[in-house]
């Protein structure tokens, strides 16, 4: 299985910054893509990036340009630094990892239990 633990959320003002961090933990063998996904009230959890071991990224056009994914593949950790936040940022933030843990070994999403991120206006 795998654990994910996300930190870093909080209260910010608009226009400011937040780096997200995301640790994997557990027994698996590989880790093949890890992403961040949110949710507002009232909304459906929507992508906002991933990464895949390879070093490619993809990210939601609300947040091009802003927000930048990263990975650790030796920590197994995944960051997603967030500059220039808006008030319409302000969701619970998710882990995602994409893995191969146990039979019968066919890559399988994990989810953190996510953090809060409030943006003021």
């Amino acid at each position: 299985q795998v654990q994910l633990v996300e930190s870093g959320g909080g209260l910010v003002q608009a226009g400011g910054s937040l780096r997200l961090s995301c640790a994997a933990s557990g027994r698996f063998f590989s880790i093949n893509a890890m992403g961040w996904y949110r949710q507002a009230p009232g909304k459906q959890r929507e992508l906002v990036a991933t990464i895949i071991s390879g070093g490619n990224t993809n990210y939601a056009d609300s947040v091009k340009g802003r927000f930048t994914i990263s990975r650790d593949n030796a920590k197994n950790m995944v960051y997603l630094q967030m500059n220039s936040l808006k008030p319409e940022d302000t969701a619970v933030y998710y882990c995602k990892a994409v893995a191969i843990a146990s039979a019968p070994f066919v890559p399988r999403d994990y989810w953190g239990q996510g953090t809060q991120v409030t943006v003021s206006s």
